[in-house]
């Protein structure tokens, strides 16, 4: 049976033209492509491959068209002597396709860093070209955004009611704020000679810095220490110091920033918890103490001046028991005024005048006391308000007062009293000073310590401001001392204005 070989002909022939077709209007079109954009290394990369693919196409197609022509005009011999050239153009045309797809992985990759870099070139481009065109805007917010901060860390440093002390690690001082000039009691005049002393020369004690600069040294750092510090008047002021270690770009170097919080008015405070504890303590012991030695001595007194009335006034007898009369008086107003300290009844209160009771105390020592050449002076402030108070108690806290600066003044010398209102506070204060010759700064912190007196053997028991510490409390008021030897002395009560007073309302 003869089979038909035509189809397979037709097939292989039309196949073959085709290839060429095709390859051809590929190469054509990329070389279109490649003539608009030249530098596109993937159109370059595909004009490369189709002109291979279109050599390959006419080789492999020639090949197939003469192999057919030859066949059938009877030249097998002449197509057995060309099929090895056809067959070297092929594998060749695709030796040239795979290097250049080689060739084209490695400069892919050259030309992804290329675009990569140029991007970034233009990114840069843009960003130069906004910088340009904008610099003096941008320089012109920046350096109102630097002010504004530099506005806000000097406000915070100049306004802050804690000393800010810059120093090297030297202790030599920096910088200093307004407050701690104030709280090292620097004048005016000496507001710009505090930036180069040292900081340990406000120490009370040299060792101080010593151990602030081990700690700073050992941690970086020193966090609520106390110390005390120097006052420019020879005073001295407990603190509360932190601190840490700041390296900075100048060349300054290395600083050392410091918070100090001045804590003398919570010592001061601790003191005064301190002190009603200890008299709330001795208060109940004189209590008890005085109860069981009244009742003798009243004893005493009784049967003593019973034995006077049977005796002459001008007998031995009767100065003896005149003494012992005269003495057991004495321990009997010591044991009224332990009990007076000890007592914790609630006083006999009324809205009464401040002015008339001082005024009534003043005429009272007036005709019971040598004031010939001791010279009394009021300084009253006007409107002051009622205040709710014991009168008699009140009194006896300005006589204890009146006489004790007698005594300081004697034989000559001025007495003040000075009346003030604190309308924001609702407390008003009374303030007696005088010209005398002052209190020991170390005895100020015992002023008002039961049975501590300053006074000579017999001249005084050490009670009387015990007990106008306590009757002032009990008022809801306080009392206070200030005091340098040889400037004299003033007291100052305060106490709470009445309730229903509302400043200078009507």
């Amino acid at each position: 049976m003869n089979v038909s070989l035509i189809p397979i002909w037709a097939v292989d022939v039309l196949g073959s033209i085709l290839m060429i077709v095709f390859a051809f209007l590929s190469f054509g079109l990329s070389l279109r492509l490649k003539k608009k954009d030249p530098n596109n290394i993937v159109i370059t990369y595909l004009l490369w491959v189709c002109l291979s693919l279109f050599v390959f196409a006419i080789s492999r197609s020639a090949g197939h068209l003469l192999k057919q022509i030859f066949l059938l005009t009877g030249l097998q011999d002449l197509w057995s002597a060309i099929r090895p050239f056809s067959g070297a153009v092929n594998t060749f045309t695709f030796i040239v396709v795979a290097s250049v797809t080689l060739f084209f992985e490695r400069t892919w990759a050259n030309y992804g860093t290329i675009l990569k870099d140029r991007q970034a070139l233009q990114t840069a481009h843009k960003e130069l070209l906004y910088l340009n065109q904008n610099l003096e805007q941008l320089v012109e917010n920046r350096t109102e955004a630097l002010v504004i901060s530099e506005q806000k860390y000097r406000r915070i440093f100049e306004v802050s009611k804690d000393m800010i002390l810059v120093t090297r690690t030297d202790g030599r001082i920096v910088n200093l704020n307004p407050a701690g000039k104030q709280m090292v009691g620097l004048t005016a005049s000496g507001t710009n000679t505090i930036e180069g002393q040292f900081f340990q020369d406000f120490l009370s004690r040299p060792e101080d810095w010593h151990a602030i600069s081990r700690h700073i040294e050992d941690r970086g750092f020193i966090s609520s220490e106390e110390f005390d510090l120097n006052l420019e008047d020879g005073n001295r002021r407990r603190v509360l110091l932190s601190g840490s270690l700041a390296k900075s770009p100048s060349e300054e170097g290395e600083t050392i920033h410091f918070l100090i919080k001045d804590i003398e008015q919570r010592r001061l405070m601790q003191k005064q918890m301190a002190q009603a504890d200890k008299l709330a303590s001795i208060g109940e012991l004189s209590s008890g103490i005085a109860h069981e030695i009244n009742n003798p001595l009243g004893i005493i007194l009784g049967y003593t001046q019973l034995l006077l009335r049977s005796e002459a006034p001008k007998s031995d007898r009767y100065s003896d028991l005149k003494t012992i009369e005269k003495h057991v008086k004495s321990c009997k107003a010591i044991v009224e005024d332990l009990l007076n300290f000890a007592r914790t009844s609630s006083p006999r209160k009324a809205n009464l005048d401040i002015h008339a009771v001082i005024d009534d105390v003043i005429g009272f020592l007036r005709h019971h006391s040598n004031l010939e050449n001791i010279q009394i002076e009021t300084d009253f402030e006007t409107d002051i308000p009622p205040v709710l108070m014991d009168e008699k108690k009140i009194k006896q806290v300005l006589i204890n007062l009146l006489m004790n600066a007698i005594h300081a003044v004697t034989p000559q010398g001025a007495i003040k009293i000075t009346t003030g209102l604190n309308v924001a506070a609702r407390r008003i204060s009374v303030e007696v000073s005088d010209t005398g010759h002052g209190i020991e700064k170390e005895n100020l912190p015992r002023i008002f310590d039961p049975f501590f007196t300053t006074k000579p053997t017999g001249e005084g028991t050490g009670l009387g401001l015990s007990v106008s510490y306590g009757i002032i409390k009990g008022h809801g008021g306080n009392i206070t001392v200030k005091s340098k030897r040889g400037h004299g002395a003033a007291f100052t009560l305060s106490l709470p204005v009445t309730p229903p007073y509302q400043g200078d309302q009507p």
